[in-house]
């Protein structure tokens, strides 16, 4: 006999899962009790609120294909936690989150901390579901287990009654997750896909989305480079693909560059490979028209509820990316200068002029491409600051980017730390702003405790930057809500035994980085950036001169 709590635990480790992230709750002591007996096994990362544990269940999740656990409490934990539920839904990354939950005696009371978790998470989640009998533990744990990880990869979130919890039975836990085949394209699709290529003028390849193997992202750079096709990946997915091969020509996301608008815009023909459609990627739904895009239109995709959910395919084919890759065969066609244009204006976008800043980010950047292995995990959150990651990195086959395509502030440090867990051999810098870092720099507790200490780098500008570009647009020289007065970043983060240091210049930053990545505490650097540097090509005078005239003449 076993209660809830050790059949759910056991369970979790026969399906594979190997660390958690949470906070702690009464509501489901049971789990946490069987959690006593499991380390080595499943280990439980004690983090400081439910928000930074969600964001690094699903950081966790996006690195490793697998489902990053959370446990949280009920009530004002589960809501904490609802953000990171959402990051992983729009990141199409496994997740499981496990919520605390009223006995199932008071269900429907609105007993104290009570939430309809159905109701709540119903339309954020892949799945809601709540066990309240103690022996469907297995069979609901593997149906999510499932769903998190197939079709269309998210968050599954599963509400745990505390009596259920505690309920004994005999029932055994589960052996292994199941074995299921990817869904792969047919013979007769692929040759008229390969056909539709064929004939082509301007072809290109949008990819993203998790669940790649590297046999597939190999496959589908062999494919490009032979068939000389360029590629452009998706919102914050650029690490799935070699940004030193040849065909890749950038990004398409927040700032887009005009060659990558361009590049979609003018295409004859789109091979959308594991990709969702969203805002970001297509510039506000822009540069294809909605329903029907100008463009022919190939959307490969593992889920068939994506194809034809926005876009109206010439050809939707129901597959997983690294099958589908696996499948092309290389075409040729007069397109050659095509995508030579395209990568040249991707490599001419990193020669950015310096910033009018004490620390200049563009040699910053520069420093970090050379300096950085090559199997370096970047994250961030969310603000302007984001722009240094996002645009002026480059990565290798190796290389990694967590980065929410939410839009989250606070996403970076949790996602670096569940990074650190995760690979703790390997190098993982995090990008923050200053407001950014504010919002789960607690999370320096968990690090330390988990002895999962990133290098985290603090870009201390004293603005909310994106609001206050944003700001500057609309009413311009209004400045309202939009400056900070931040704490002593070096001795807070001292305080979590992290080595730290301020960087007043662009002269003192490679030494700093150096004693950084000597740490065996990791580090945070804050670097004393301008407000005027708030865009890579455009100060913040320049972009209220330009609103100011903008408003004069109209």
């Amino acid at each position: 006999m076993r209660n809830g709590g050790q059949l759910l635990v056991e369970s979790l480790i026969a399906l594979g899962a190997r660390k958690s992230f949470g906070v702690p709750g009464e509501s489901y002591l049971a789990v946490l009790d069987a959690l006593h007996d499991t380390k080595g096994k499943l280990d439980y990362i004690l983090c400081r609120n439910e928000g930074g544990a969600a964001f690094m269940a699903a950081a966790y999740g996006k690195l490793t294909n697998t489902p990053g656990i959370c446990f949280v409490t009920r009530g004002p934990g589960a809501t904490n936690a609802s953000i990171g539920v959402h990051t992983a839904m729009q990141d199409s990354a496994p997740m499981l989150l496990f919520i605390g939950q009223v006995g199932t005696d008071m269900t429907g009371r609105e007993a104290f901390q009570e939430i309809d978790y159905r109701a709540m998470f119903g339309t954020v989640a892949k799945w809601a579901v709540q066990i309240d009998q103690v022996e469907r533990i297995p069979e609901i744990l593997a149906r999510a287990w499932t769903m998190a990880t197939t079709g269309r990869p998210g968050p599954v979130v599963i509400a745990l009654p505390e009596d259920m919890l505690t309920s004994l039975t005999d029932k055994a836990p589960l052996t292994a997750p199941a074995k299921i085949a990817s869904p792969a394209p047919q013979a007769e699709t692929m040759a008229t896909a390969q056909q539709m290529l064929k004939v082509a003028k301007k072809p290109v390849i949008l990819m993203g989305g998790t669940n790649w193997s590297e046999t597939g992202r190999a496959a589908l750079q062999s494919f490009a480079e032979q068939s000389d096709i360029p590629v452009v990946a998706a919102f914050r997915y650029q690490d799935q693909f070699d940004n030193f091969s040849p065909a890749f020509a950038g990004e398409a996301g927040v700032g887009m560059l005009p060659h990558v608008k361009a590049l979609i815009r003018d295409a004859d023909l789109i091979l959308a490979i594991n990709v969702r459609f969203g805002e970001m990627t297509t510039d506000g739904y822009t540069l294809l028209n909605v329903p029907v895009p100008q463009q022919k239109l190939i959307h490969v995709h593992p889920s068939d509820a994506e194809i034809g959910k926005i876009y109206v395919p010439d050809l939707g084919i129901h597959a997983c990316p690294n099958s589908f890759a696996q499948s092309l065969q290389p075409v040729s066609g007069a397109w050659a200068d095509w995508r030579k244009a395209a990568r040249d204006a991707y490599l001419a976008s990193f020669d950015a002029p310096a910033q009018p800043s004490p620390v200049d980010m563009v040699a910053v950047m520069a420093y970090l491409r050379d300096r950085m292995p090559e199997n370096v995990i970047l994250t961030n959150g969310a603000g302007n600051f984001t722009v240094w990651p996002n645009k002026f990195a480059k990565f290798g086959t190796k290389a990694r980017l967590l980065a929410p395509q939410s839009g989250a502030m606070g996403y970076g440090v949790p996602a670096a730390i569940a990074a650190k867990v995760a690979e703790p051999e390997r190098m993982v810098v995090c990008f923050a702003g200053d407001g950014d870092f504010q919002m789960n720099c607690q999370e320096l507790g968990s690090a330390m405790q988990a002895g999962a200490q990133p290098i985290i780098l603090i870009l201390n500008n004293g603005i909310y930057g994106t609001i206050r570009a944003h700001q500057e647009k609309h009413y311009p020289a209004r400045v309202s809500g939009t400056t900070m007065e931040n704490p002593d970043f070096v001795t807070l983060a001292k305080s979590y035994r992290f080595h730290a240091e301020r960087v007043e210049t662009t002269a003192d930053f490679a030494a700093a980085f150096e004693r950084a990545a000597a740490s065996k505490t990791g580090a945070v650097l804050e670097l004393n950036i301008s407000p005027e540097a708030l865009t890579p090509r455009q100060t913040l005078s320049q972009m209220r001169a330009a609103a100011l005239a903008a408003k004069e003449m109209a």
